[in-house]
């Protein structure tokens, strides 16, 4: 029996128009009428997450920042795992010594250097999940999301790295020019014992506090409900979301997930933009319904 449903939102729950389509709507609240917890595991923050699940009816509990914040159905925040200070101001120093473009997202929201620059970047992660999508109608999606979501802009990081009321929780980096361009970075801090670095698409890297896996933090919150692993359905399309994939007893890859995550995968839905969870939550329930 599948008791918790947990999806990935860029690529997997959302559309090519940033959006969650009715039929995922219906499919998710179908699967709660049944008796299905269906959360929320994504690599944005809840202020960047919540507006868009609570424009079509939906508040469930959210693994945030890749399970760097975990938030229960009542809003409470409920696990926090942040970079330590010294690592993130080594990051920073690092990142910025590359010449890379990349925020800071906080325990009190995101924080960019540049508004031009974030839509940019924004722009091409739209690009690469929804290749039909055209880069000027992305531009136009990614400032209209700006609009919805907590970025604070700043002249220099310097501030918030050395101000002890700021965690930082989570370090997006950006690049136009694809994978190759975080190898570097990526092999220096490999077999790191304090960080672990995914992808939620080719042009960017997540850093995380190696205890801050969507994977860890989906199997805690079943693990707390009395919930054990083969009772947990994981969907998602990227390698920020290969720890839940391998942990949940189910895990689904989308139709446009990156091999490696369809390669671990229970099974592959559909799309995106063909409504691929909405696919998925109906094959649990269909095998939940056989099991009564």
């Amino acid at each position: 029996m599948i008791s918790i449903i947990a999806s990935d939102m860029d690529g997997t729950l959302l559309n090519d128009k940033m959006e969650i389509s009715p039929e995922n709507t219906a499919a998710i609240k179908k699967a709660q009428a049944a008796g299905i917890e269906f959360i929320v595991a994504t690599g944005r923050g809840l202020s960047e997450a919540q507006p868009l699940l609570n424009q079509v009816g939906l508040d469930p509990a959210y693994i945030t920042l890749n399970g760097a914040q975990v938030f229960n159905t009542a809003g409470q925040l409920v696990v926090n795992e942040p970079l330590t200070d010294r690592m993130a101001k080594q990051l920073a120093t690092e990142l910025r010594a590359q010449g890379f473009y990349f925020e800071l997202v906080t325990n009190r929201g995101v924080y960019s250097e540049s508004k031009v620059r974030r839509i940019q970047n924004v722009a091409d992660l739209l690009v690469n999940l929804n290749p039909d999508t055209t880069y000027k109608i992305a531009v136009a999606l990614a400032a209209a999301r700006l609009e919805i979501m907590n970025i604070n802009y700043v002249d220099n990081y310097d501030q918030l790295l050395n101000d002890r009321d700021f965690q930082i929780m989570k370090i997006l980096v950006f690049s136009s020019e694809g994978p190759d361009t975080f190898v570097p970075i990526r092999q220096k801090y490999i077999d790191d014992q304090e960080i672990v670095i995914t992808s939620s698409s080719p042009n960017n890297i997540e850093i995380n506090s190696i205890k801050a896996q969507k994977g860890l933090a989906l199997l805690d919150y079943a693990k707390q409900k009395n919930i054990s692993a083969d009772q947990v359905m994981a969907i998602g399309d990227n390698m920020n979301d290969y720890s839940m994939i391998t942990a949940a007893g189910v895990g689904v890859a989308m139709g446009n997930a990156i091999p490696a995550i369809k390669q671990v995968a229970t099974f592959t839905t559909a799309t995106n933009i063909k409504n691929g969870v909405a696919q998925a939550i109906d094959w649990a329930l269909m095998q939940n319904s056989m099991q009564k």
